[in-house]
C-alpha cells in the first residue's frame, strides 16, 4: 500500500484513557499495510525546554515523579495548579511549543515517511487553559492557525473515575475538568475525531476505521484530482 502524501495523525485526551494502546494498535496496523510509520511524543519531542519545565513544578510544587499505576498513586501537580501566573506562563510557552511544533512535523513529513502518528498534540496544552474566557479562545484560535492540522485528530474519551483507576495521578474531580475543557475543545476546533468510551476490542475498531476512511477519502481525491500542468500550460 502506498499513500500520496504523508498522514499527519494526532492522538489526545484524559490520561488513562487508553492512548498507548490505541497508539500501539494502529501503528501496527499501517506498519502491515507496509506504511513507513514515524511515533513522536509530543512532550518529549515537541514540547521546549521540558527538562526545566518538570523541575520547576518538582521544586516549588512537590509534584512526584512517575506515571501512576494500579496501586501505586503518583501525586502529580502540575497542569492541575491553576494559579493566574502559572496560566499566564503558559500561554507564552504554549506559543513556543507551537512554533516548534510546526518545525519538528515538518521535517518529519519530509523525511519519506507515510504516516506520522503524534501521541498528544498542541490540543492536549490548550485543553489546561481557562476554556471558557473569550481571551482564552481567541488565543487557541491563534494556535490553530499556526500550527500543522492532523489528518486524523482522535479524542479518546474516557469516564474520568475509569481512567483515574488506570493512572491515578490526579484528583477525580479535576479529571472531570478536563474532560469538559477536552470536549469544549472539540467543538471550537470542529476537527476532532472523538472516540466515545468503549471496550478495548470496539475502541481499537473506531479508531482504524476512521483511519481507513481518511486515506481511501484523500486517495479518491488525489485520483479524481486533475494534475497540475503550471502556469500558462496550454488547455486540453
Amino acid at each position: 500500500m502506498s499513500i500520496k502524501r504523508p498522514l499527519l495523525i494526532s492522538f489526545s485526551g484524559l490520561d488513562g484513557a487508553g492512548k498507548s494502546t490505541q497508539i500501539e494498535n494502529l501503528r501496527e496496523r499501517l506498519l502491515a499495510a507496509d506504511l513507513k510509520v514515524k511515533l513522536l511524543a509530543f512532550w518529549d519531542d515537541v514540547v521546549v525546554a521540558t527538562r526545566y519545565r518538570e523541575g520547576f513544578v518538582h521544586k516549588v510544587y512537590g509534584s512526584e515523579k512517575g506515571i501512576g499505576a494500579p496501586g501505586k498513586p503518583v501525586n502529580r501537580r502540575d497542569k492541575n495548579v491553576r494559579a493566574w501566573y502559572l496560566t499566564a506562563a503558559r500561554h507564552a510557552l504554549y506559543i513556543m511549543d507551537a512554533i516548534h511544533l510546526r518545525m519538528v512535523v515538518s521535517n518529519a513529513l519530509k523525511s519519506g515517511i507515510d504516516v506520522l502518528i503524534m501521541d498528544r498534540y498542541i490540543y492536549d496544552e490548550l485543553a489546561n487553559l481557562p476554556v471558557e474566557r473569550p481571551a482564552t479562545l481567541a488565543f487557541m484560535r491563534f494556535i490553530e492557525k499556526i500550527v500543522p492540522k492532523p489528518d486524523i485528530a482522535y479524542l479518546l474519551d474516557a469516564d474520568p473515575e475509569a481512567a483515574h483507576k488506570r493512572k491515578p495521578e490526579y484528583p477525580v474531580d479535576f479529571m472531570h475538568k478536563c474532560r469538559a475543557a477536552y470536549h469544549r475543545l472539540a467543538a471550537l476546533l470542529g476537527n476532532m475525531t472523538i472516540i466515545p468510551p468503549l471496550p478495548l476490542a470496539e475502541a481499537k475498531l473506531a479508531v482504524t476505521t476512521a483511519c481507513d476512511k481518511t486515506i481511501l477519502m484523500r486517495e479518491l481525491q488525489a485520483a479524481i484530482e486533475p494534475p497540475n500542468r503550471g502556469v500558462g500550460a496550454p488547455a486540453a
